[in-house]
Order: structure tokens, then sequence, then C-alpha cells
């Protein structure tokens, strides 16, 4: 899917996505990867929802979002509930969601000026 939206030149924001790949600003993804809209993470370890530990959730929490958007691949899975554990103690909202639903909801919220972090899981 293409979006078209009007957006700050100077913060990632994500163009497109598709099975196996996300387009941030214009640059095509083919790894699991964190966005916020100042900063973007490609080397990600987590390919997969099996891969994720509380490493990869630390990585996201030290960048001090209001709210995380688990992207978990193609299809909605849930994480066991200790990997966002830490996250939620912080009082940092999770919304756990397929990666294509996480790519349109960071945008949204990106847009709103949030502190919006989206972690996806590519594979």
């Amino acid at each position: 899917m293409r979006f078209s939206l009007d957006t700050d030149s100077n913060k990632y924001s994500i163009k497109s996505y598709g099975p196996g790949w996300v387009n941030v600003n214009e640059r095509e993804l083919r790894r699991s990867l964190i966005i916020t809209p100042e900063r973007l993470i490609t080397d990600w370890p987590p390919q997969c929802l099996a891969e994720l530990d509380e490493t990869h959730i630390a990585t996201v929490a030290t960048l001090e979002p209001e709210i995380v958007l688990l992207g978990t691949g193609e299809q909605q899975r849930f994480p066991h509930p200790r990997l966002t554990r830490e996250l939620l103690t912080r009082g940092i909202g999770v919304e756990i969601m397929n990666t294509a639903a996480a790519c349109r909801t960071y945008n949204i919220l990106m847009l709103e000026g949030r502190r919006v972090v989206a972690a996806l899981l590519i594979g």
C-alpha cells in the first residue's frame, strides 16, 4: 500500500509497505526495524515474533516513547506478557497489531506530534 501524506521531510515516515518490506522516506527496508519521527534503527535483530526477547524491548524503551506500536508481521500475534511488562510499568502504552496496521497507525500518530515508536517485525 502506498500513502499520500503531507509530511515533514526532516521526520521519518512510512511511505508504503507490503509483505516483507517497508518503505521509509523512499528507502525500501526488508528487515525488522524501529522507527520514530526522529530516528530509524534498521538493525533491530528479531525478524519474527519467536525471536523477540526482553533485550529487544529494552532497546525500544530507551527511546522514551509515549506509545509503542508492535507490528507482528502479516498476522496479529501477541507476545508473552513478560516482554511488554517493562514498557507498561514505565507507563508506556503498547498496541500490538499486524505490521500493516502498525505502519498506518504510526503515520497518524507521528503527524499528530505524538512520541510514537513503531517496532516492526517484517518476517
